[in-house]
């Protein structure tokens, strides 16, 4: 039986208590409805900001608890931890580190492109924003700027709501003079519902709000004239194309991506500015991390050298002169922060009290009809201030012209004020202000003063109807106060505009030093790189019950290609394998052969070489280098090696070889061209050359069109050139030609030049 079917619980009114109620109702209906509530509570009151003052509520309850705390930019510092006191215990009962956080906010510089505290202590470092001083160590009072926010606050021009409490009260919103949701952006995760607003420059952020007001036609492509990008609080370079800026003021929603600045001073690589929200620290420890792990070999060393004069001076040193530092620092913008991408979300609270995604028109437009009603809502103040001044001005001015009389009424009279009021025919107001004059008052210079105040207060109040009525003049107002405070306010634009193209990470090969290497590998599986050609292999130490195998001469930068047994090749990276020094490391540590497969062979090459796979059977074809290489562990089958063979040494053969010679355990040698033998890609191949039944295939060597062929047989060789070269030309598969007596056993073949 379900929650909603199970039958009402009888109660007697009788036994209930006048104060006693009862509520029936669903889980899921009061668990939805509690949900709602708290979702929309963390949207309208925590995460997002409003478009009317950019703020969210915290903030803005930190501003105006200053402001009523009396820590305008002009007063003394005052502690902090004064300051979250008053805003937790009269408007804000949440916990004091989180208000300390939102306020210690607002003070940094490199935060907020217009800071509204102005803080004295530790407040954080770019590198760590939150290594700030507790609040009992540090000061704090307001900047210039948040007098932009708060000047007209008592002006009648915001709407105020009972506190958390109901004993004070605090202001709904602030009467923000500038559009500071997009001067200072902001940042929120709500429920289903996020915002990330970029900071904005003053000066062109109010050029764009005053082409709106004198056009309200004006496209955004219009505005983005004067707002052509956000204005970071860091120096780096925005090098988002325009084309994409545009779309993202557009729509609202779009990503902007940064740059560091850098510069070169005596071959050394200095950064100047980082992107917004970067920490100098952690793009240290990324490119460290890369030297590290061997990744990063054009890099020798790094150093921290910010200091109060320099707030960020990171020195790359390269490894040499001869290092391309556009292409380092392509790749380090590509692998670190010195490039990150912003993501922008402008979602704000609107004016009719629900989150709303807008674009740049929209918001500036919604601001501007706040600003107008905020305006509007001042001017009615200060007209109705003056009415009553001048309603009082008038009923003394009467009382100065009638001054004998007043006085009689007063000393006669048992209740003056009636009298004068139907004597002289003034309000009640105006009766007030007679019976508080002063004696002092009562002189003639006072009359003059009074006439010559309320001639400018009516002058005031004409000029303020006239403003009301006409609302091109109170646009102007408008112009005036955004071009006024623009002045006071703006700077120059610090995140420089440069269109460029992503970066690229550089290719491992491209980060490598190119140098000379021997790379050894073991009978048991183990293989290592000895630096230089220089090396004897065999030689070299092998652990207990292993022995050399096969060795490969190449650079750095090339790739090592294994063959097992089976037909299988597997790639390694030249640079990675460990030092001939030691004894190197076990294959089945980076690869994964299938079980029992042994490693037989070893190749260097470039990815434009082509190589010779053959077989002893006599069997083989050429390949691409290329098509050898493989990113898994397990390799890829290339060669079929056939029942009883085994996989010859692979040979590289550059553009320059045109022909090649095959040696057999008989002593017969044959000489084939190039063009005949096959490429593939995988497979067993062509028949090379025809062996008798207990022959097999032992040797094979590339010549170019200038090369003699000498023969190794034990201690003695001979050299084939000239006519006796030709006679071991022939066909490709064929049985070739027996060598002479003494030198039937071919140990190695060799190309030589005379």
């Amino acid at each position: 039986m379900s929650f909603d079917e199970l039958p009402p619980k009888k109660i007697n009114p009788a036994k209930l208590s006048s104060t006693e109620s009862f509520e029936r109702r669903s889980i899921a209906e009061f668990s939805e409805q509690a949900y709602l509530n708290y979702a929309m509570y963390v949207i309208l009151d925590r995460a997002l900001p409003n478009v009317c003052d950019g703020l969210k509520p915290v903030q803005r309850r930190i501003v105006y608890a200053m402001s009523e705390l009396g820590l305008s930019a002009g007063a003394k510092h005052k502690k902090s931890a004064r300051t979250v006191g008053d805003v937790i215990g009269k408007f804000h009962p949440h916990g004091d580190s989180a208000c300390y956080e939102a306020m210690v906010l607002m003070a940094q510089p490199f935060s907020y492109r217009y800071p509204l505290i102005d803080g004295q202590g530790n407040f954080g470092s770019p590198d760590d924003p939150k290594s700030f001083a507790a609040m009992r160590y540090t000061e704090s009072r307001l900047t210039a700027y948040a007098n932009s926010l708060l000047a007209e606050t008592e002006q009648g021009t915001v709407d105020w709501q009972p506190n958390f409490d109901g004993t004070l009260e605090e202001p709904v919103l602030l009467p923000a003079r500038l559009p500071n949701v997009l001067l200072n952006g902001g940042m929120g995760i709500a429920v289903g519902l996020s915002t990330d607003i970029p900071p904005h420059n003053l000066r062109e952020v109010v050029a764009a709000t005053i082409a709106l007001l004198d056009s309200p036609d004006s496209t955004v492509d219009d505005l983005c004239r004067h707002v052509r990008a956000p204005d970071f609080p860091t120096e780096a370079e925005i090098i988002t194309p325009p084309d994409e800026l545009l779309q993202m003021y557009r729509l609202g929603i779009g990503s902007v991506r940064q740059r560091a600045r850098f510069e070169i001073e005596q071959g050394e690589i200095v950064i100047t500015a980082l992107p917004f929200q970067v920490s100098g620290s952690k793009i240290l420890e990324q490119i460290a991390g890369q030297m590290n792990a061997k990744k990063l070999p054009l890099v020798s060393d790094l150093r921290d050298e910010s200091d109060h004069e320099a707030p960020t001076r990171l020195v790359i040193i390269p490894r040499s002169r001869q290092v391309d530092t556009d292409a380092l620092m392509a790749h380090l913008f590509a692998t670190t922060d010195l490039e990150k991408s912003y993501r922008i979300n402008m979602n704000v609270i609107a004016l009719d009290g629900r989150p709303k995604v807008m674009n740049l028109k929209e918001l500036l437009a919604e601001w501007l009809v706040f600003r107008q009603r905020t305006v509007t809502r001042r001017l009615t103040w200060r007209l109705t201030k003056l009415e009553l001044r001048l309603e009082i001005l008038a009923g003394l001015l009467i009382a100065f012209l009638n001054i004998d009389e007043v006085i009689a009424v007063i000393r006669e009279a048992d209740e003056p004020k009636p009298e004068l009021i139907a004597r002289f025919d003034l309000t009640e107001r105006q009766a007030e202000a007679i019976l508080e004059i002063r004696l002092r008052q009562l002189a003639r210079l006072e009359e003059i003063a009074l006439r010559k105040e309320q001639e400018g207060l009516q002058a005031e109040a004409e000029h303020i109807r006239a403003l009301l009525a006409d609302e091109t003049a109170l646009r102007g107002l408008l112009r005036d106060e955004l071009q006024a405070d623009a002045k006071l306010y703006g700077d120059v634009r610090r995140s420089r505009l440069v269109t460029r193209d992503a970066a690229q990470a550089l290719a491992e090969t491209a980060l490598i030093t190119s140098e000379p290497v021997t790379v050894v590998l073991s009978k048991n599986g183990w293989i290592r790189a000895a630096k230089g050609h220089d090396v004897d292999p065999v030689g070299l130490s092998y652990k207990a019950g292993d022995a050399y195998l096969a060795h490969m001469s190449g650079k750095s930068t090339q790739s090592a290609v294994l063959f097992d047994d089976i037909g299988r090749a597997y790639t390694l990276p030249a640079h990675s394998l460990p030092s001939a020094r030691g004894q190197g490391e076990p294959l089945t540590g980076r690869l994964s052969p299938p079980a029992g497969a042994q490693f037989t062979q070893l190749m260097l090459a470039d990815e434009g070489d082509a190589i010779l796979l053959w077989q002893t059977t006599g069997y083989g074809f050429i390949v691409p280098f290329a098509e050898l290489l493989s990113r898994q562990r397990a390799g890829k089958v290339i060669i079929s090696v056939q029942t009883g063979a085994t996989l010859g040494s692979p040979l590289r053969l550059d553009p320059t070889v045109t022909r090649l010679a095959l040696a057999t355990s008989d002593g017969h040698i044959l000489i084939i061209e190039r063009a005949d033998i096959p490429q593939l890609t995988k497979g067993r191949g062509n028949k090379l050359m025809g062996l008798k039944a207990d022959a097999h295939l032992v040797a094979a060597c590339a010549l170019t069109p200038n090369d003699s062929l000498k023969i190794q047989s034990g201690a003695r060789s001979v050299t084939l050139r000239g006519i006796d070269f030709d006679n071991y030309c022939g066909a490709r598969a064929g049985r070739g030609r027996l060598l002479p007596r003494g030198f039937q056993r071919v140990d190695g073949l060799l190309a030589t030049q005379e």
